[in-house]
């Protein structure tokens, strides 16, 4: 089924197993295990800084899992691939790493940076106003008067919440492009 009307190698196929894995597994442990376990235990500076300094690295991961799945996906099903090019239409597969390579990519190169960059500037005039040390992932009181007292932070909160809304609905675009994608490798076992 490939270019040349080979079958993928094993390694190939090991190749495409690993860089889905490591992307599905990795997004269902950020997305629903390590940010709301460690954002119901730490300071919410604390969490905001980790979550600064990794989500760059989740991102370029998902990505480059993302381009990579489609790659080999495609020099294996070259077929499927002039068929959406030309008649505008493929199958599910070839389609679902297209979206997942867009929303990773959107997600790595601007709303995930954007949104930890409002973080960064609401840490600076959170911690100007004492705030910052309080665990949970709920805003306190002090939070909600400090938003309506000071309007370039209820600007930035704003702004926090359109992007990390943008950001998590890429992110979540990307699992559900990556279930898909499991369901397909599980359905053809034997083949890529």
């Amino acid at each position: 089924q490939g270019s040349a009307g080979a079958l993928p190698s094993n390694a190939i196929k090991l190749l495409h197993l690993v860089f889905l894995s490591t992307s599905w597994g990795m997004q269902i442990w950020v997305t629903f295990v390590a940010g709301f376990v460690m954002g119901s235990h730490l300071p919410r500076h604390t969490f905001g800084f980790i979550q600064r300094q990794l989500f760059p690295y989740y991102f370029h991961i998902v990505s480059a899992c993302a381009f990579l799945n489609l790659t080999l996906f495609a020099m294996y099903h070259p077929s499927e691939l002039c068929e959406m090019f030309m008649v505008g239409f493929a199958p599910l597969q070839i389609i679902t790493f297209f979206v997942c390579v867009a929303a990773s990519v959107l997600n790595t190169q601007w709303f995930g940076q954007v949104t930890s960059d409002i973080v960064a500037d609401m840490h600076l005039v959170e911690r100007s106003h004492g705030l910052g040390q309080e665990i949970g992932l709920f805003t306190s009181q002090s939070h909600r008067q400090l938003r309506a007292s000071n309007s370039s932070y209820r600007q930035l909160t704003w702004q926090f919440t359109l992007y990390h809304a943008l950001s998590s609905l890429c992110n979540l675009c990307c699992i559900a492009c990556n279930g898909l994608s499991l369901y397909y490798v599980a359905a053809h076992l034997s083949a890529l």
